[in-house]
């Protein structure tokens, strides 16, 4: 019986994140990448723009295009926000599955979207029908989907860490902090000042203090795991390496008196779970440990038996933070075992 070959298409694969989805697509045993679009790049080959692809993919970038793209099964957007809003109604009108790696229809709030990423939604209207691509806790809505807002990166580390807590009903909601740290390619491929090597080298700052864009996002999917509204703190942090993303997340419990086994109920919550590994108790994940992978490595403790839960999340930014969990989507979206080419090890050192 022959398998089922899913027809890719990739807008916008020039930046970090696009490259690595096509690195995990050319290994997919069942997806053939069809078009790989980028407006500055028609015309030239995939394998010219990165070499480490020669011999594994030999089509041509071309210009995007609707009534192309339209003969894909899914297109996945690896584009600046404001790109796959554009384009997304009338692929889905042509029957094309989307899978969205931007922001745009991550927030469900149209009006608190725009205050956010300053331009107004050109589809609101689809918000409501998009399901957020969690597979963790939103496996069943991404089944039946068809297009799927690709999670931040920061919000995944963030989400999946207080998931277990949240559900159970034992903390403070209002005392949320999530104190996170991202590799520099977090910031793209474009050259900035603050992320040449020459500035991020031997340094360690936080940014976007005041408000990150990530903020509502992940606010967002905490409160639909506990449905009631969350006063979060998230402050995200700048290292000075490539990949990875270490969150380092705060809670207190609401019954401080209550005996609680944490590590049971994280082992509980995350079993069976492919990507999710829950670290043995006194635990300390570290990101070379999922570097290139599609994996979210979780600790959990409670120092010294008192009323705070400290949660330890990794993920590598670039994989399960975006293309391997868009991949991990596509693979429920077109009834495929979850973790078709998405199986390697991780890469170390």
């Amino acid at each position: 019986m022959a398998q089922t070959i899913v027809k890719v298409g990739v807008v916008g694969a020039t930046g970090y994140a696009g490259a690595e989805l096509l690195r995990l697509l050319v290994d997919h045993p069942q997806a053939g990448v069809v078009a790989v679009t980028s407006r500055g790049n028609a015309g030239t080959k995939v394998s010219d723009l990165f070499p480490s692809l020669r011999g594994r993919l030999n089509i041509e970038f071309t210009a995007p295009d609707v009534k192309q793209l339209a003969q894909c099964d899914v297109v996945f957007f690896s584009t600046p926000h404001g790109v796959a809003m554009a384009m997304t109604p009338e692929l889905l009108k042509a029957g094309v599955k989307i899978v969205d790696l931007s922001a745009d229809f991550r927030i469900k709030d149209a009006a608190l979207w725009e205050q956010w990423y300053g331009m107004p939604h050109s589809c609101p209207e689809l918000l409501e029908q998009a399901v957020y691509g969690l597979p963790e806790l939103f496996r069943d809505q991404v089944k039946g989907a068809s297009l799927v807002a690709n999670p931040g990166c920061y919000p995944t580390a963030t989400s999946l860490g207080f998931a277990p807590l949240l559900k159970a009903g034992l903390v403070n909601v209002d005392s949320l902090i999530a104190d996170a740290k991202s590799g520099a390619s977090g910031a793209g491929r474009g050259a900035v000042v603050g992320t040449l090597f020459g500035e991020v080298a031997e340094d360690f700052r936080a940014y976007a203090a005041a408000g990150h864009r990530h903020q509502p996002e992940i606010a967002q999917t905490l409160s639909e795991m506990s449905g009631v509204q969350h006063d979060l703190t998230f402050v995200p942090h700048l290292l000075p390496m490539i990949r990875g993303i270490e969150a380092t997340l705060y809670a207190e419990l609401l019954n401080v008196d209550a005996d609680i086994d944490l590590q049971k109920l994280y082992e509980d919550y995350y079993a069976g779970e492919a990507f999710v590994d829950v670290m043995p108790a006194g635990s300390h994940p570290a990101t070379g440990t999922v570097r290139g992978v599609n994996q979210c490595r979780i600790a959990v403790h409670r120092p010294q038996g008192g009323k705070r839960v400290v949660v330890l999340s990794v993920i590598d930014n670039l994989i399960k933070g975006a293309s391997g969990q868009a991949i991990q989507n596509m693979n429920l979206m077109f009834g495929l075992s979850e973790n078709t080419g998405l199986q390697a090890a991780p890469v170390w050192p």
